[in-house]
C-alpha cells in the first residue's frame, strides 16, 4: 500500500514537472522571444547568443549550457533533484521545438509583463514543487549558498541581475533589460505563490503574565489548537508559560487584538512559515466563523460569555 502510494506520488511529481516545462516552453516562445525579451539566468544566457545568431539554435544552446549544471547537481545536490532536472530540461528544449510554428502573441508592455510573467512563474514553481528545477543557475546558486552562507534567492537575484545588464550594454537596449526584469519580478512572486501557496501561515509565540487566560480564549474563541512550553527569563529567572500558536493570515489580527486586550504587556514574536507538516500542530480545530466569534466576543464585553461553548472536540497540544 504505502510502495503505491509512492510510485503514485513520484507519477505525479513527474507530471507537474512535464506541465511547467511546457508552460516554461510556452511563456518563452509565444511572449518573450518575439517581443525581444528575454529571462534571467542560463536560458537568459542562451537567449542572448540566439539573438546574435539564430533563433533555431535556442533548444541547442539550452541543453549545451544547462549540461554542466546538471553534472553539478549530481555531484552536490541529490539523486532525485538530478533526475527531475534532466527530465525537465530534455522536455522544455522538447517543447521549444515542437512549438517554434505555433502562434505568438503581440501585446502591449503592460499585458506582456504580467501575462507572459504569470505563465513563466506557473511553470517554473510547478517544476520546483516537484522538486527539481530548470535553470542551472539554481544549482549554482544552492552550491554557493553552502559555502558562502548567501541565501538563494539573493545568489539567484544577482545572477540575473547581471545577466539583464550584460543585455543592456551589449545590444545598448536598456528598455528591453528593464522589460525584462520587470517580467522575472512578476515570474518570480507568481512561483513563489505555486511553491509556497496562497494559505500563508504565520507562527506566533506569546510570553504573558495572564497565559492561562490567553490560552483559553484562543482555544474557545478562535478554535485553534496551541503547545504550552516553560522558559526562565534570562534577567528575573522567573518561570514562564510560552504559548505557540500556528495561526492563519486572516486570523492573526483578531489573535492579537485578543492577547493585547488579555494583557498589553504581553510580549509576541510573529514569524511567516513557508509549510507545515503533520497534524494537530496548532492548526484550527473546530473554529467557529466569524459570526460566532463575533458574538462570543460581544458577550465577553458584556461579561456573560461562556468560554466553553466552542471547545474544541480534538484536543490541543
Amino acid at each position: 500500500m504505502a510502495y503505491s502510494q509512492k510510485r503514485k506520488q513520484k507519477a505525479f511529481s513527474f507530471l507537474c514537472t512535464a506541465l511547467g516545462a511546457f508552460l516554461s516552453a510556452f511563456a518563452i516562445h509565444a511572449f518573450l522571444l518575439p517581443n525581444y525579451l528575454i529571462d534571467g539566468g542560463i536560458i537568459g544566457i542562451a537567449m542572448i547568443l540566439i539573438k546574435i545568431t539564430s533563433r533555431s539554435l535556442f533548444p541547442l544552446y539550452f541543453l549545451c549550457l544547462t549540461a554542466p549544471f546538471i553534472y553539478l547537481s549530481y555531484k552536490y545536490i541529490r539523486r532525485t533533484f538530478f533526475i527531475q532536472m534532466i527530465f525537465a530540461a530534455v522536455l522544455f528544449a522538447s517543447c521549444l521545438f515542437i512549438l517554434e510554428s505555433s502562434p505568438i502573441f503581440e501585446l502591449d508592455d503592460l499585458e506582456l509583463m504580467l501575462i507572459g510573467g504569470t505563465i513563466l512563474g506557473v511553470g517554473a514553481g510547478l517544476i520546483i514543487r516537484s522538486g527539481g528545477c530548470l535553470d542551472g543557475s539554481e544549482v549554482l546558486a544552492i552550491i554557493i549558498s553552502r559555502k558562502r552562507g548567501f541565501t538563494i534567492g539573493q545568489v539567484i537575484f544577482s545572477i540575473n541581475l547581471l545577466i539583464f545588464a550584460l543585455y543592456g550594454w551589449i545590444f545598448v537596449d536598456w528598455h528591453v533589460a528593464f522589460r525584462s526584469l520587470v517580467t522575472y519580478l512578476v515570474a518570480f512572486k507568481v512561483m513563489d505563490i505555486v511553491i509556497v501557496g496562497l494559505d500563508e501561515l504565520k507562527s506566533v509565540t506569546i510570553i504573558s503574565k495572564k497565559s492561562k487566560e490567553i490560552r483559553d480564549v484562543v482555544m474557545h474563541e478562535l478554535g485553534l489548537g496551541l503547545t504550552i512550553m516553560y522558559g526562565r527569563g534570562g534577567y528575573t529567572g522567573n518561570m514562564r508559560e510560552i504559548l505557540f500558536v500556528i495561526v492563519e493570515r486572516l486570523d492573526l489580527t483578531d489573535l492579537k487584538e485578543i492577547v493585547i486586550k488579555e494583557d498589553p504587556t504581553a510580549f509576541m514574536a510573529v514569524e511567516t512559515l513557508h509549510e507545515v507538516i503533520g497534524k494537530d500542530m496548532g492548526l484550527p480545530l473546530e473554529k467557529p466563523n466569524r459570526l460566532e466569534r463575533g458574538k462570543t466576543r460581544k458577550r465577553r464585553k458584556k461579561g456573560t460569555a461562556n468560554p466553553l461553548h466552542t471547545l474544541p472536540s480534538t484536543k490541543p497540544i
